[in-house]
């Protein structure tokens, strides 16, 4: 399937979750906040909410600093 990720086009496996996501763009482990379709999902979601064909996502990770 096909899903929109900050912008770019990207193909997952049919069935994929957010933390499937989240781990082909290697940032598993990082602090960050996800959003599909507009709408934010919890990280006590990300394992359970699958992506679908055409979905726009937006992953933006904290940067800490000062």
């Amino acid at each position: 399937m096909q899903v929109e990720v900050n912008g770019d086009a990207m193909e997952l496996p049919a069935g994929a979750t957010v933390v499937t996501l989240i781990e082909h763009l290697a940032l598993a482990g990082k602090r960050l906040a996800v959003e599909v379709n507009e709408d934010i999902v919890p990280r006590s979601q990300h394992g359970d909410f699958v992506l679908n064909d055409g979905d726009r996502v937006e992953v933006v990770h904290a940067i800490g600093g000062g």
